[in-house]
């Protein structure tokens, strides 16, 4: 797996996170999302949000999530790798890297994802 020795780039959706010792880039890129589509068979983009949206997670959907955002960062892992891997703080740690994956990915409703540009 590629490690990186820099911050994430928040601009880009870019999540860190410390996985089995070692500093990881996590990132829902088009590809990742597009991946996650296919593999909750979602109609588009809409169709896998209103999916997540459903309010109840898997152990099967954070890993999915957490290898989707990996590889999108450009580490090489399967999701049979990513239910191997340790995460301290364990499964809520996982949770929280997979929520700050999907917020970033979709922004909180709160503002617009990207930001409007300033006049």
């Amino acid at each position: 797996m590629a490690s990186f020795g820099r911050p994430p780039n928040r601009l880009r959706g870019e999540v860190s996170a410390r996985i089995d010792g070692e500093s990881r880039i996590l990132c829902l890129t088009l590809g990742a999302l597009a991946e996650l589509e296919g593999a909750y068979e979602a109609d588009g983009l809409a169709g896998l949000c209103a999916r997540l949206a459903a309010g109840s997670f898997s152990s099967t959907d954070l890993i999915r999530i957490l290898a989707a955002g990996l590889r999108g960062g450009g580490n090489v892992a399967s999701d049979e790798d990513v239910a191997a891997m340790s995460f301290v703080g364990g499964v809520p740690e996982m949770a929280r890297i997979a929520a700050e994956l999907l917020v970033s990915a979709f922004g909180t409703g709160d503002a617009p994802n990207p930001p409007k540009p300033h006049p």
